[in-house]
C-alpha cells in the first residue's frame, strides 16, 4: 500500500473530520465478489461516505474501475 496517504483511518479523518463529540462509525461494509472489491461506509456529525479499496491496497471515495 502506498504509505499512509491513502489509508482508511487518514481519509476518514480528511472527509468526515471526525472528533471526540461526534466520533465516526462504520455504518456498513461488505465486498464484491465478482471485482474483489471492499466498501465501508462511515457516518460522523450526520455526514455519511463510502470508501472503496483498489487494488493497489489503497482506499478512495470512489469505486475502482468496472465495479
Amino acid at each position: 500500500m502506498r504509505d499512509s496517504e491513502y489509508s482508511l483511518h487518514r481519509l476518514v479523518d480528511k472527509w468526515l473530520a471526525p472528533t471526540e463529540a461526534s466520533p465516526a462509525r462504520v455504518t456498513c461494509f461488505g465486498h464484491r465478489a465478482r471485482h474483489k472489491g471492499t466498501f465501508v461506509c462511515v457516518e460522523s456529525s450526520g455526514l455519511s461516505m463510502a470508501f472503496f479499496r483498489h487494488g493497489d491496497g489503497a482506499w478512495y471515495v470512489f469505486p475502482p474501475i468496472g465495479v
